[in-house]
């Protein structure tokens, strides 16, 4: 009997065993927050783009209800979407949504949705911010921009592996990752 009482071999083996679901739970917690930012660092790639794009367009057709130069812009995130690796969620068309300001949304999984937001008489920077001031004038000058928002919903993994350590828990999370560009319009 003392020398089973004395005996630690197993003990290593269930120490083990309960450290791993949460060195499991850490490991797809730092992937889960790796893909996130990888995503979001995506977006913000195709916002840029749209809002470059959008800015070399054409203000002379905004009058209408839709403008070509706003679904171009509105083509171009959907084939930058989908060539980052992510799904377009079956984007709408562009809809008006206030002055000089458009939006299309689609609809993806777990009925969240992706929303993009273009501006296209966007005042850069808001009358809250300083702007550029140029010598002899008495205002700060205001740049009339292109503004593209676009916000996308991340499913988080990590319900898969939160019941390793909390059987009955659930964390079916989506976050809405949101990314902005403003690039001044060049005509």
């Amino acid at each position: 009997m003392r020398s089973l009482a004395g005996d630690n071999r197993a003990s290593q083996i269930l120490e083990f065993a309960l450290v791993l679901p949460l060195l499991v739970v850490v490991t797809v917690g730092i992937f889960d927050f790796g893909q996130a930012f990888s995503m979001r660092q995506r977006l913000s790639l195709v916002a840029r783009d749209a809002a470059r794009f959008g800015s070399s367009q054409p203000t002379s057709d905004l009058s209408g209800s839709t403008p070509l130069s706003v679904s171009s812009i509105r083509d171009l995130v959907d084939a930058d979407i989908t060539s980052a690796g992510l799904n377009d969620c079956g984007l709408s068309t562009i809809q008006p949504s206030g002055s000089r300001m458009w939006s299309a949304t689609g609809t993806c999984s777990n009925s969240t949705t992706l929303t993009v937001i273009i501006d296209r008489g966007f005042i850069a920077p808001p009358t809250s911010q300083p702007g550029i001031i140029v010598p002899g004038a008495s205002e700060p000058m205001r740049l009339i921009s292109t503004h593209v928002v676009l916000s996308y919903p991340y499913q988080w993994h990590f319900n898969r592996v939160i019941q390793l350590l909390v059987p009955n828990a659930t964390y079916a999370a989506v976050s809405q990752i949101e990314v902005e560009a403003i690039a001044p319009n060049q005509d």
